[in-house]
């Protein structure tokens, strides 16, 4: 099954919804970092987030979210669009866990004492930035009190990934309800309400339920109306000409002394892992080009 995200609306309840399926993205992330089982499902769980936090913009804009715990897992940071796409990293790939209940125990990875930061480019002239403290380390439930406290809009959360004894991700997804207003608390509430007390997304997933399913489920009984289906991927926008960028505004004597050191430049994207090589000649010309 192809990666994407469903984006519903319950004009009359005053909500919309979103639900995705992100399987393929996790493990093309999980390959590209040579994640460890925990380091996966954090750095999945995050991709999930960061697919979902997307799809609330607009056109053209985009979404970085860091968390930053007292865990082993150190960073975890994402980047998502308007497109579906999104990229991340987490700053210790090693970790590796004893499993709680079954489950990856990423809470304890990334730890209870920290923040989680979002930034938000809007396309306006000023970033805008929202910083909540970690409450417990589970990443579902930190962009849900991230979403009702920083934001104020009532949502629901629920992010979830399985793994198998491999560590292969074989089911990975996650479901956002959020108020629009004129919204009506109460139905909104027993909306939320659902969204708690059903089983976790990724059983659901796993047994072979698709986002419209979770969708249809949590809007049982009340009109709602498909808007979109979109494609999501893993993708980086990192190229050999914005790291040559990023080479010259190490300035003069750095290159220099590349070129004296090592007669060359290996630049490894954070993001994605991609190798850029830069061969003395290139750095000579990035010189002259300093020089001018």
């Amino acid at each position: 099954v192809e990666d994407y995200l469903v984006r519903v609306i319950a004009k009359d309840a005053g909500v919309r919804g979103f639900a995705c399926w992100t399987t393929n993205l996790v493990n093309e992330a999980a390959q590209r970092h040579e994640t460890q089982a925990t380091a996966t499902a954090v750095l999945g769980q995050g991709l999930i987030a960061g697919v979902l936090l997307g799809a609330l913009l607009k056109v053209q804009q985009r979404v970085a979210i860091k968390f930053e715990g007292n865990g082993p897992i150190g960073k975890l940071v994402v980047e998502g669009d308007s497109y579906g796409r999104v990229r991340g990293y987490v700053q210790n790939p090693d970790v590796d866990l004893p499993f709680k209940l079954g489950e990856a125990d990423t809470a304890a990875a990334i730890g209870d004492l920290g923040a989680m930061v979002v930034i938000k480019d809007l396309r306006l002239k000023d970033l805008y930035e929202g910083v909540v403290p970690l409450e417990n380390g589970d990443i579902g439930r930190e962009l849900n009190f991230y979403l009702n406290q920083s934001e104020q809009i009532p949502s629901a959360v629920q992010i979830g990934l399985r793994l198998d004894e491999q560590g292969q991700v074989t089911a990975a997804g996650g479901l956002l309800l959020q108020a629009l207003p004129p919204y009506e608390i109460e139905m909104v509430r027993q909306l939320t309400d659902r969204v708690e007390e059903m089983p976790p997304v990724a059983e659901l997933l796993h047994s072979g339920q698709t986002p419209e399913d979770l969708l249809a489920q949590i809007f049982a009984g009340i009109e709602f109306e498909i808007l979109e289906k979109r494609p999501l991927s893993f993708q980086c926008d990192c190229s050999w000409e914005r790291t040559r960028h990023a080479l010259i505004t190490l300035g003069q004597e750095e290159i220099e002394h590349l070129l004296q050191t090592e007669g060359q430049a290996e630049v490894d994207c954070h993001y994605c892992h991609n190798q850029y090589h830069f061969s003395a000649d290139d750095l000579q010309l990035i010189l002259l080009e300093l020089d001018e």
